[in-house]
Parts: structure tokens; C-alpha cells; sequence
């Protein structure tokens, strides 16, 4: 089939890339020329495990190209994909700007019928503005709209995008449902559901899965703060919940809040939605309210344990992305914590496999970027670890020790084991647990 792919961000080109792994022809449309000068080259301008393979030998093979140029974009293809930014505005409802922007664009280009998708995460009724948009310049036989939400994964997105738990389509139109179910059919050969269903309750499906989970998160946080006032461990608690079939292992575990590009603007979106109806959806605002408590926590046990006085103290920081396996910093905790201390008069030194350059952009000189995890904690008089990555699970810490002008470490994902603290003789504070050494 022929795709095109509107938006070269992540879930664009994610999505290109794996249409074309099936075999379809895509072209993927962005206005930044630098960008689609970068991709012809077959370089990514994100960080996600995978996708660069794929991009390599999809361009190789001629499957995927790239252009500044809508009309020669759009010109040849059934389908047409709006993977678009829709940000949040200053009250919170996503911004459709971008979408309903394009899709005028679409209505004056368009000679032929084409299936217009929203890829992008937008509100309920969008598909609606999208197609009321098209349909001042262009004949309705011309088009249909479907929703298709995307449920990717940051650093899993290719393996999710080949094999979904399920695919999710919303439209009223047999001859759009035909030709979208030609398309996503080698992505469930092994027989994992494609739910049709209309516009609205697709809309609605992105919001309420991802703000479920959001609340999984938050529910796990709060039982972790009460932990450590009872004096329970959150991890045995966690292990207890997650052996029951009904509430399951997975968002189980706490932290210093989630961050990224979905379930903040997504949780916002659904609060927003709701008021726009005149419902108070008061479990979707409350966890909103404890995520964004929980990404003050870290700074505020440091403070505690200084008694207050962090002025020309040193922090090595492990992880600056919101989630190991990605470059994306939107939302990430570790940048409230960066700000805290900071504010605090305390000097931060950090080091992330992947997301250095874009913390680098916003904080400047103002923070210490090193090349490896070690150089972040020579001298330093604590070590704070905010993103799980792989590498920081089973380092030298005799190393680490010895490199620390004392031994402490606050770990704000539980890396660790109490036990194993215990016995190399660390100050550790973790999440939900007992401090160790104190």
C-alpha cells in the first residue's frame, strides 16, 4: 500500500518505519528541512533501541523516502497519517492547531479518495473537527477520518509497533475499516485483536489506558510514602499485590513520579475533557496532584538528611531521562530534582547514556555533564539515581564508594537491595523502604 506519514517525530517515524518493514511504500512529510535532510541519510534524530536498523534497510530498499513537500507527499497515497504535536495549552486541553492546521492544507490538495488517520493523541470529537475542516474545500466521497491511537512504548516502540497487544481503529466507514484492516493485518498474524469501534470511544480509549495507568503509578507512590512512615517495605507490599490475577505485576513499582510525552499531557487531557462536560473526574485530578508531589520527594529527603544546608555540596546524578532507553526528557523528574538542588545552592554533576545533550540545552554551565558514570561521582558527597538504566544495576561499588567523599546514596527507583547496602556499609535511602545507615 501506499502510506504517507505527516510528522517525523516519534510517533511518525516510528510508524513509517515499521509500515515500510511490511512492505508498503511511505513517504514521510516534515517542514524542518534539516530534519528530512538528516533522515535521508538514515539518521534518527531520537533515541529509540532498533529503529535505526530498520530505517537503514527500509531506505535502502526504497520502502521509505522522505520530503518537505505535502501535495508530492500525499499525491499517491491511500492513506495518510497525521502524526502530529498536539501540546497542552495553558488549561490544559491538547492543542489542535497543528491537526486541524494540515488537515485545511489536505482539503485543497486532495484529488482522489484518501483515508485520513489521526495517529496523534487527541480529544474526543477531534476526528469530527478534522473531517468538518476537510469538508469546507472537499467533496465527502473524497475522504474519510479514522482514529487510530498509537500505544508505544519509549524504548520498546519498534517491538510494540510489529507486535501490538491490540490494534485500536475508530470509524463509521466500511470502506475505510478495509483498507486499514489490509494494512495492520501482518502486525496481528500471531492473533492479538483489532477492536473497531466509532471515532469517539477510540479517542476516548488512548486517554483512559494511559491514565490508568498513570494512576497504577501514583497509587504505588503514595503506598510507598506510607511505607516508610509505618515502617513497611513497599517492595514486599508490591510482590503481594501483583501475585493477585486481578490487579497483576505490571506499574507496580514506585518512584519519583512518571514523566515523558504521554501520561502527563494525557492525564491533563482527560481532566480537561471531563470539566469541558461538566464531570468532576476527581481520581484522574488527584493523581495529577501526587505525581507532581512525588517528583519533589527526592530533593526533599536530601534536604532533610543535610538538615537543610546543601549550599556548595556536590550531587552526582545517574539518569536524566524520564525512562532508561530513551533520550526524552519531557516531564522528567530528574529536572525537578536538578532545580531543587540548584535552588538550593548545591552543585550537580550528571551522567545518562542517551539524554545528556538535551538537559544540556536547557541547563547550560549551570550543571557538570560527564562522560561516564564513575566521573559523576568522583568527590561528590552523594549519589542520587533517578533513571533505572541497565548500567547503573550491578555497578563497582567499591568504586563508587571510594570515590564519594562519603557514602551515601538516595535511589529514587529502589535499584538496590536493603541487604545489599547494608553490607557495603552505604547511607542509602530508597523509596517505600527503611534507610540504611542512618
Amino acid at each position: 500500500m501506499n502510506i504517507a506519514i505527516i510528522g517525523t517525530g516519534y510517533v511518525g517515524l516510528v510508524s513509517g518505519t515499521c509500515f515500510a518493514e511490511t512492505g508498503n511504500n511511505v513517504i514521510c512529510i516534515d517542514i524542518n528541512e534539516d530534519k528530512i535532510n538528516q533522515l535521508r541519510r538514515g539518521e534518527t534524530p531520537i533515541y529509540e533501541p532498533g529503529l535505526d536498523v530498520l530505517l537503514e534497510r527500509n531506505i535502502k530498499e526504497k520502502r521509505i523516502s522522505f520530503t518537505t513537500s505535502l501535495a508530492d507527499g500525499i499525491k499517491d497515497a491511500q492513506i495518510i497519517f497525521l502524526a502530529l504535536p498536539t501540546p497542552p495549552g495553558k488549561d490544559g486541553a491538547a492543542d489542535l492547531q497543528y491537526v486541524l492546521g494540515v488537515a485545511k492544507d489536505l482539503s485543497k490538495i486532495i484529488t482522489s479518495y484518501k483515508v485520513i488517520v489521526n495517529k496523534s493523541t487527541v480529544p474526543v470529537g477531534t476526528a469530527e473537527k478534522t473531517a468538518a475542516v476537510i469538508a469546507e474545500n472537499l467533496d465527502l466521497s473524497l475522504f474519510d477520518v479514522v482514529s487510530n491511537p498509537e500505544f508505544l512504548r519509549e524504548g520498546v516502540a519498534v517491538e510494540d509497533f510489529l507486535k501490538p497487544d491490540r490494534v485500536v481503529i475508530g470509524t463509521s466507514s466500511e470502506k475505510a475499516k478495509k483498507l486499514m484492516d489490509e494494512l495492520y493485518q501482518p502486525f496481528v498474524r500471531q492473533g492479538n485483536p483489532i477492536y473497531y469501534m466509532d471515532e469517539r470511544s477510540s479517542e476516548m480509549t488512548k486517554y483512559a489506558a494511559n491514565s490508568y495507568l498513570a494512576m497504577r503509578i501514583s497509587f504505588m507512590n503514595e503506598m510507598a510514602n506510607l511505607c516508610e512512615r509505618a515502617g513497611a517495605n513497599v517492595d514486599w507490599v508490591r510482590m503481594g499485590m501483583g501475585s493477585d490475577n486481578r490487579i497483576g505485576k505490571r506499574f507496580l513499582f514506585p518512584g519519583v513520579g512518571y514523566g515523558g510525552s504521554c501520561f502527563p499531557k494525557d492525564v491533563q487531557a482527560l481532566a480537561r475533557t471531563a470539566d469541558e462536560h461538566g464531570y468532576e473526574f476527581q481520581i484522574v485530578k488527584s493523581v495529577m496532584e501526587v505525581n507532581d508531589r512525588q517528583k519533589l520527594i527526592l530533593g526533599d529527603k536530601i534536604k532533610k538528611h543535610y538538615k537543610g544546608d546543601l549550599k556548595g555540596k556536590t550531587f552526582a546524578i545517574w539518569g536524566l531521562a524520564f525512562k532508561p532507553e530513551t533520550d526524552d526528557i519531557r516531564e522528567a523528574p530528574a529536572l525537578y530534582l536538578i532545580d531543587a538542588l540548584l535552588e538550593a545552592g548545591a552543585n550537580v554533576r550528571a551522567f545518562d547514556p542517551e539524554a545528556m545533550q538535551n538537559v544540556k540545552a536547557i541547563y547550560g554551565e549551570k550543571v557538570t555533564f560527564v562522560e561516564g558514570q564513575y566521573e559523576a561521582v568522583e568527590g561528590a558527597d552523594a549519589l542520587v539515581i533517578v533513571t533505572e538504566w541497565s548500567e547503573f544495576r550491578n555497578p563497582d561499588f567499591a568504586k563508587v564508594k571510594t570515590s564519594l567523599s562519603q557514602p551515601v546514596i538516595f535511589d529514587g527507583r529502589n535499584v538496590y537491595t536493603l541487604e545489599k547496602m547494608e553490607e557495603l556499609g552505604f547511607h542509602y535511602q530508597s523509596m517505600g523502604r527503611s534507610s540504611i545507615g542512618a
